[in-house]
């Protein structure tokens, strides 16, 4: 597991999220020392560590473990239009319902952080 990288992947979310390496750790609970230490691959990371930087930062583990070519809009948008596609009128219906029940509580979550 090269450690070095998943803090490089910690770093780019955290500054994405425009947070401190202080404001990240105080969320976590470690010490800011901790934190760069993480960073800079120069101390291994527990898992409920590494599970509390994820939630942290909002982002699935895989996104810190692995680099994942990310989907651009254009091609998520074809894809959840493909799934529409297949939907009754009623279905749609439902599932605009629960998009829209993510996205508030997406909002919320973030803004809890």
């Amino acid at each position: 597991m090269d450690y070095y990288k998943i803090g490089q992947r910690i770093r780019k979310f955290r500054k994405a999220y425009h947070l401190s390496q202080e404001q990240l750790a105080e969320k976590v609970g470690i010490s800011t020392t901790h934190m760069s230490h993480i960073e800079t691959g120069n101390t291994k990371l527990s898992l409920p560590v590494f599970v509390d930087i994820a939630k942290a930062l909002c982002v699935q583990t895989d996104e810190l473990l692995h680099d994942t070519p990310k989907k651009d809009k254009t091609a998520i948008k074809g894809e959840l239009e493909e799934i529409l596609d297949s939907c009754s009128m009623q279905d749609m219906h439902i599932m605009e319902d629960v998009v829209k029940a993510v996205k508030a509580s997406l909002d919320k979550y973030r803004d809890s952080y």
